[in-house]
């Protein structure tokens, strides 16, 4: 029996139906085998980046800096073969469960670490360690590197850890951030950059917010967000907004996208939103009409799929990704003056926005909107339905961005990004309703 009477159909990121008459509760990322299966790669796939690591030792580029006298010469791509059956077999459990993707010749890698070392470990670290370990030893290993130079090496793969929390400058790299950086319970899938979902889905808007907006609920569901009558109200706004159910996002940017602005798209789901019945028109006073809805979630729902659509057309139009946080504003500002009913997620993505315009480029500019995260403390308040739409705009961004994505994420488009899970998000998550 299904959990919740609501169907939706789930279309794709060019308007064509996928799946029909979906049960709510399949998209869910505790049953949809798609995000279960993408969630398990984000914890277990670490990048290695080999033909760096070459690079790096030969110049004595360490972490972040340079050591001068400590540089070493080794044939690293010239023994890729050699490398690679190493660090399968240090990796391996049982024998021959580690998966390794090898990508520009094998420079670079991406390691599907076996499920039996999360399973022994209490956090996601046993993936990342596991890898730069086996990374490191191989190379010591295959250039028999004496005991005064394989902290060197180390170096390489590790980056300045432990000499710093994280693994800064590290040449092997996880899409998820060290745990000790997450602001909170559960931020752990939330702490991803937007540039990085950006290169995972080839500047796809629609995929790139698609798979920000699963990660961004998943990490909702793990910090207890969903629980109760949340678990339907996150489960519609990610429906909407994320997998662009009914084709509501695709419709609202097909029809605004050639002349429209912020406000049209307003207009475009007010009247969506009340011949779908989400709304219905409530008391007058004087000239002003107000709304009714019977049910917030859905009209939520409406709300956040047209602040996406709202931050494609403009920031789409202008192919400026800066203009994400005045459009998550200002038309959820314009949203509540027209229908006298709460913005999306009831309020806090107008306050998330407020903040984030200053951080990111206001009179403190301290970086560009690739860089946030919903984890970060300017944009972790909205839940889960603000970072895709950071996301959607870093895709339409023409190279505004002090830190563009080719310069902060390249490699997650190298690697991660040629996995469907990650590239296709929205008909991989179809495919397992």
């Amino acid at each position: 029996m299904a959990k919740y009477s609501d169907t939706i159909d789930l279309y794709s990121d060019d308007g064509k139906v996928l799946k029909s008459n979906v049960s709510l509760e399949k998209i869910s990322p505790l049953v949809n085998p798609a995000t279960l299966k993408l969630i398990d790669l984000t914890k277990r796939s670490i990048a290695v980046n080999l033909g760096g690591i070459e690079a790096a030792l030969k110049t004595g580029k360490l972490g972040k800096g340079a050591i001068l006298g400590r540089e070493l010469d080794l044939p690293i791509m010239a023994n890729k073969d050699a490398i690679v059956a190493k660090i399968k077999e240090m990796v391996d459990v049982l024998g021959g469960e580690t998966v390794v993707h090898e990508y520009k010749g094998g420079q670079l890698l991406l390691v599907e670490v076996p499920e039996a070392r999360m399973k022994a470990a209490s956090t996601y670290d046993a993936a990342i360690t596991s890898v730069a370990a086996a990374t490191t030893y191989a190379i010591v290993d295959q250039f028999d590197i004496d005991m005064f130079n394989a902290s060197t090496v180390k170096a390489a793969t590790f980056g300045s850890y432990p000499h710093t929390m994280d693994m800064e400058g590290a040449l092997v790299t996880s899409i998820l951030a060290n745990p000790q950086n997450n602001e909170g319970l559960g931020f752990s899938l939330r702490n991803i950059g937007a540039n990085h979902f950006v290169m995972m889905t080839g500047k796809n808007a629609m995929q790139g917010a698609a798979l920000a907006s699963t990660l961004e609920v998943a990490g909702e569901f793990e910090m207890g967000g969903a629980i109760g009558p949340f678990e339907r109200h996150m489960l519609l706004q990610y429906a909407f907004q994320g997998l662009n159910a009914n084709n509501l996002v695709y419709d609202l940017v097909k029809e605004n996208g050639q002349t429209g602005t912020v406000g049209t798209v307003v207009q475009s789901l007010v009247e969506k939103a009340i011949e779908d019945k989400v709304i219905v028109p409530g008391k007058k006073g004087g000239y002003f009409q107000f709304y009714d809805t019977k049910d917030p979630m859905m009209w939520n729902a409406y709300a956040a799929a047209g602040t996406l659509a709202a931050t494609m057309v403009n920031c789409g139009a202008g192919r400026f990704a800066q203009a994400v946080s005045s459009t998550m504003l200002y038309f959820n500002d314009l949203l509540e003056h027209e229908t006298g009913l709460p913005s999306t997620d009831f309020g806090r993505v107008m306050g998330t926005a407020v903040g984030f315009s200053f951080f990111s480029h206001s009179i403190y500019g301290g970086g560009g909107p690739g860089i946030f995260n919903g984890n970060h403390v300017v944009t972790r308040h909205a839940n889960g339905c603000a970072i895709p739409c950071v996301v959607a705009a870093c895709a339409l961004d023409a190279g505004t961005q002090m830190f563009t994505p080719e310069g902060t994420s390249a490699i997650m488009g190298q690697t991660y990004g040629q996995i469907p899970e990650f590239s296709k998000p929205i008909q991989q998550i179809a495919n397992g309703v």
